[in-house]
């Protein structure tokens, strides 16, 4: 398999081909479910196209916890399946699928009563451990061990010596959520598949009783075609419900959004060498490691304002706040924020007003003919659920073809990065003295782009100068802005900010201070005027100061109506008109 680059000579070659050539699936949404349906697809031998609206994994898929794991607390709601489920798939993707994007991390579960709490907590760890391993993707993983308090302490000094009686240690994994779902989409091209961000679904094309395509705008050029294809796929998560309404008909069942808020400071305001796992009276907390930083969360609260842009309250912020410093030596204020996320879980709605207690598990319908929705899950079954869905798909394919549609491979089929990663990490201290860079460096490049390391640093031998840090935000070099729009589909200054690379949640500025060197960046790749690249730039300031008045606001309708403040640079609308649903 030969890479293939998300260029925008490669985005135009798939709308014109979209535009020309019925598809055996159309699948609607480039987040992590949609991209892993279009690889699914793809990789059975099936024509397919993917289009999303915005950027790929601009939504859910990028404001995830950053966890590839079991979901240790479903084991407390004895959901032994899922978990069992989502261990298996994250050790495929530690040891086969994305080890490049994928890696365990530790985590301090502490423990504040004697000897019941160690028996419960440490048999559920136990079972934890037992599930991982009978997936048979679960020997990488270290074995969760018994800690003292003294020997928490030693690991995470940063704990309060009351906080804890004692502790458990075991292991997850941690995932760029981002980059992997891009990953997904780019690997599904290079399969095949056909492509395209920012291309928004207007309507459902019908005949008689079946849906046989879908009307989509270019939001890049206005341009507005038809897209045929047999079967459609709606992967749009929080946005299942609208996208059901372009085929006018209820579905089957409905989606529920979950704000979920994190945090992001700095490593060294918590002195410790693991993540933490703490009970709430709700739920969970997580205190996650990130690199040269901290990421703390989640919230989980119901959200019924704008899914375009969920915003984080100082509500939400203080609650993430006073939770983490009850166990804190040295409290976290607001001045040690370097970054809020604000993200909407696609839950299946359900009777419980709580929805922590709604559904992780997903649900696949195919009430009306040609029409396949997929919705609910959890990050981490992505694979599964993609599976799930095309396989309703190719169900519904089955009078429609001239050939038998194979099983899903996707279990062998390993993402871009991830053939000969190992060797390349192996050998990184030898590619760090060839190319004058820290291997420090190239670990982190390794980390972000597997093998295809190669390709950023051929860019840096055309151009010495995209070997230099960027100013304001020294973790990434010049050249992964340029590599980001000319092989990762980033099209406008956000997609690469807070996307392509986490500047905007890894700086206490938020991007602002990088934002031109970026934007000259990607105009010289993407073709911009010197009017669109001040355009970018102003849009993103407004976006950033409109983010920082939302997280001053009290609750989540004051906080909302200041995000809706900044407008998208590309004007993007996710309701269906009553003309589109006809």
């Amino acid at each position: 398999m030969r890479p293939v680059a998300l260029s925008p000579q490669n985005r135009q070659a798939a709308l014109d081909a979209m535009a020309t050539t019925p598809l055996d699936i159309l699948v609607i949404g480039g987040g992590v479910v949609g991209g892993g349906a279009a690889l699914d697809a793809a990789t059975r031998g099936l024509t397919v196209g993917l289009v999303e609206a915005r950027d790929f994994a601009s939504g859910t898929s990028s404001r995830s916890s950053k966890l590839m794991h079991g979901g240790l607390r479903y084991l407390e709601m004895l959901d032994f399946r899922l978990v069992a489920e989502a261990l298996k798939e994250r050790g495929l993707h530690l040891q086969k699928l994305a080890p490049h994007l994928v890696r365990e991390v530790g985590f301090l579960y502490p423990l504040t009563h004697r000897v019941w709490e160690r028996a419960y907590a440490g048999s559920g760890v136990a079972l934890y451990d037992a599930l991982s391993r009978a997936s048979g993707y679960g020997q990488g993983v270290p074995l969760h061990r018994h800690l003292t308090r003294r020997g928490a302490r030693r690991l995470m000094p940063a704990l309060k010596k009351d906080a804890l009686v004692g502790a458990l240690h075991y292991y997850d994994g941690q995932v760029d959520d981002a980059r992997h779902t891009m990953f997904l989409s780019r690997t599904a091209a290079a399969y095949g598949a056909h492509v395209a961000s920012r291309t928004r679904v207007i309507g459902l094309l019908r005949e008689g009783d079946r849906v046989v395509g879908a009307r989509v705008k270019d939001l890049e050029s206005d341009r507005e075609f038809d897209i045929r294809a047999k079967q459609v796929v709606n992967a749009s998560g929080v946005w299942t419900d609208e996208t059901q309404a372009f085929a006018g008909e209820r579905g089957q069942f409905h989606v529920r959004a979950s704000k979920g808020v994190h945090l992001v400071v700095p490593r060294d305001r918590i002195r410790g060498d693991s993540g933490l796992i703490l009970r709430t009276e709700k739920s969970v907390l997580f205190v996650i490691p990130w690199g040269r930083h901290w990421i703390i969360g989640t919230t989980d609260t119901d959200w019924s304002l704008s899914k375009d842009h969920p915003a984080a309250s100082q509500s939400d912020i203080d609650y993430l706040l006073d939770h983490v410093n009850a166990v804190l030596t040295e409290p976290l204020t607001r001045d040690d924020v370097e970054g809020v996320y604000a993200g909407l879980r696609p839950l299946l709605a359900g009777e419980d007003a709580a929805t922590s207690k709604l559904s992780r598990e997903h649900a696949v319908g195919t009430g009306v003919k040609g029409l396949v929705v997929i919705a609910g899950g959890k990050y981490t079954t992505y694979r599964v659920m993609a599976k799930d869905a095309v396989d309703a798909a190719v169900h519904g394919l089955s009078t429609q073809l001239d050939r038998h549609a194979p099983q899903s491979v996707t279990e062998n089929v390993p993402l871009l990065g991830a053939d000969g990663y190992e060797a390349l990490w192996n050998q990184r201290h030898m590619i760090a003295a060839s190319h004058g860079l820290g291997t420090g460096r190239v670990e982190h490049l390794l980390h972000r782009y597997g093998s295809l390391i190669t390709e950023v640093l051929d860019l840096i031998q055309e151009r010495p100068d995209l070997a230099r840090a960027l100013t304001g935000a020294d973790d990434y070099l010049r050249a992964e802005i340029v590599y980001a729009a000319s092989h990762e589909g980033a099209r406008h200054l956000d997609d690469a900010i807070a996307r392509r690379t986490h500047i905007s949640i890894e700086t206490f500025d938020r991007g602002v201070d990088v934002a031109a060197e970026v934007a000259e960046l990607m105009a010289g790749v993407l073709g911009w005027t010197s009017e669109q690249r001040d355009n970018e730039v102003e849009h993103y300031l407004l976006r950033v100061k409109a983010e920082r008045d939302s997280q001053t606001m009290p609750d989540d309708e004051t906080a909302d109506a200041a995000r809706m403040g900044a407008e998208d640079v590309v004007p993007v609308s996710t309701r269906p008109s009553r003309e589109d649903a006809s």
